[in-house]
């Protein structure tokens, strides 16, 4: 009988393996209403929704990317609102925007850069209204949001006659990417059909790396390195530990900040969950590294 009771104490006590979430595990999760939910263009999936800490501000600027393997039909702000309601809650200002993948009608090439480009730029427009603090502006991309938080960040070092830079592109202090390529050219040779069990590259690009080589470098962070800002990478199961050490080798060798946060056995989308512990020590680094002293 005692060693009964020891066993059931010692397992009782034990650490208990939390649960894989899925994308659709993200939505049923609490979320606060946003402030505002406006169009930074004319297609219906041109838009963000921008939530307010309570407070006067100005408001430090977290851009929020949703992922989805760059594919219409798999993740859309739904996804990304519960972090971005916890980010408010800690006191920054979200952006959580909305944006044209592979299979909505002008997305991929050059459309979803594009509206990347725009839903940043269009924080000047909101800034004219609200409380926004336009000198710190940090990117939080999920997956393939996470390429989405660097080619944001890359922007300003793309040449002026670029498909994809824009006129004037909004400056960021950071970018976060979670657990998502810093170097797209890793999501091919076959990465992208265990990922997303369908060709990806191909059609965000309309070609291959040979056929559309400055497409895919202009859209790659990886080969426009230095990008000026710090870049704080999460590395789990998209992204591998050994790839997230080897982008922040290259960015640091090119002059940048740059940091690796790996995380074992997190869950793809436990990481993005609040309430879960992956997500308590990806918003500490948000927090306490993108924006550093400046958010309580």
């Amino acid at each position: 009988m005692l060693s009964f009771i020891l066993a059931t104490v010692l397992l009782a006590s034990a650490p208990q393996e939390r649960p894989m979430l899925g994308p659709t595990d993200l939505e049923t999760l609490p979320v606060t209403a946003p402030t505002l939910v406006e169009p930074y263009g004319s297609d219906p999936l041109q838009f963000g929704q921008l939530r307010l800490p309570d407070g006067p501000g100005p408001f430090p600027i977290a851009i929020v990317i949703h992922g989805g393997c760059w594919t219409r039909g798999f993740e859309d702000v739904g996804g990304t609102a519960p972090i971005a309601s916890a980010l408010t809650a800690r006191g920054i200002a979200t952006w959580n925007i909305e944006y044209r993948q592979i299979g909505h009608e002008g997305g991929g090439w050059p459309g979803m850069f594009l509206d990347l480009g725009a839903a940043t730029d269009h924080l000047r427009v909101l800034a004219q209204t609200q409380p926004l603090d336009l000198n710190r502006v940090v990117t939080v991309g999920h997956s393939a949001g996470a390429h989405g938080a660097l080619f944001v960040a890359s922007r300003g070092k793309l040449p002026a006659d670029s498909e994809i830079r824009g006129a004037d592109p909004l400056p960021v202090q950071a970018a976060v990417a979670i657990d998502g390529p810093g170097d797209i050219r890793t999501m091919m040779n076959g990465v992208d059909e265990m990922i997303c069990g369908m060709p990806v590259m191909e059609p965000l690009f309309q070609g291959t790396a040979a056929e559309r080589p400055e497409r895919y470098r202009q859209s790659n962070p990886a080969e426009n390195l230095p990008l000026g800002v710090p870049q704080y990478l999460v590395a789990s199961t998209v992204l591998q530990p050994d790839a997230a050490e080897g982008y922040r080798a290259a960015a640091i060798a090119a002059g940048d900040v740059a940091e690796v946060l790996k995380l074992e056995n997190a869950g793809h989308f436990n990481m993005i969950a609040p309430g879960e512990p992956s997500w308590t020590e990806v918003e500490t680094l948000i927090v306490e590294r993108a924006f550093a002293s400046h958010v309580p």
